[in-house]
């Protein structure tokens, strides 16, 4: 796969899936610009490793939840690069309690950043890739989306939007070759899980297929196949990264 001469955006790229995303990309070629909210240290390290690599990175500072920053980001993009081909709705956040317990601010703060923040990328992203009559966006979403999951009612009702959403977006986008793709990635092995006692690890992997924790770097493979020429074909359709745990 290559992109050379192209461009990514990749949300929440300054660290775990989002930052395994961006080097990947880099890898083969794409431009990457690495968004962070809070985490300009750690983007610039992203950075600095794509470049060392070879690659092409920037990085840009926004929160994805405020709609005019990530409009502004888009044009900023198009503004010193002359294009936006691709885009990768990785951000997102929890607040994880029982529904009983959850405040409606609870709630729709995940929504808002989850869904709403998503739908905004995409929204901006077709305007711009209309016009060129090209580009591919990929969301990423989760296996909670389609299964529930207790205690995040928020959170499986962002991803399960988005999801829909991003079929939605694809019928928009499809008489302008512009592709919606969602990826639902299933318990990823990141830092947080690297904490988890073996038990609690065991509990987990028995339920799954594969035996085991997906790597960051399964997820980034899939996305830089949903981006690229080898899935022209494919659009509104949602991958599962899951070891089986969902068929």
């Amino acid at each position: 796969m290559k992109f050379s001469g192209k461009n990514v955006l990749v949300t929440g790229a300054s660290r775990g899936i989002g930052a395994c995303v961006a080097k990947n990309l880099a890898s083969y070629g794409l431009k990457v610009w690495i968004n962070y909210r809070s985490g300009q240290e750690l983007a610039n390290s992203v950075k600095d490793e794509i470049i060392k690599a070879g690659g092409d990175a920037e990085i840009i500072g926004f929160d994805v939840s405020c709609e005019d920053s990530f409009i502004n980001a888009i044009k900023e993009i198009v503004a010193k690069d002359g294009r936006f081909d691709y885009l990768v709705n990785n951000a997102g956040i929890t607040n994880d309690k029982l529904a009983i317990r959850m405040k409606s601010d609870d709630f729709m703060s995940v929504i808002n950043a989850n869904l709403k923040s998503a739908f905004v990328g995409c929204r901006e992203s077709l305007k711009v890739m209309s016009k060129a009559r090209f580009g591919a966006v990929v969301n990423i979403a989760s296996i909670v989306g389609e299964s529930g999951n207790a205690g995040q009612t928020n959170y499986s009702a962002s991803k399960g939007g988005v999801i829909a959403m991003s079929k939605s977006f694809a019928l928009e986008g499809a008489s302008r070759n512009v592709r919606f793709n969602t990826i639902t990635p299933g318990f990823i092995a990141t830092d947080m899980t690297a904490t988890l006692k073996e038990e609690i690890k065991s509990a987990f992997t028995s339920k799954i297929p594969l035996a085991r924790f997906g790597n960051p770097s399964e997820v980034a493979d899939a996305v830089a196949f949903l981006l690229s020429d080898h899935s022209s074909y494919i659009t509104g359709e949602t991958l599962r990264v899951n070891g089986g745990m969902l068929m």
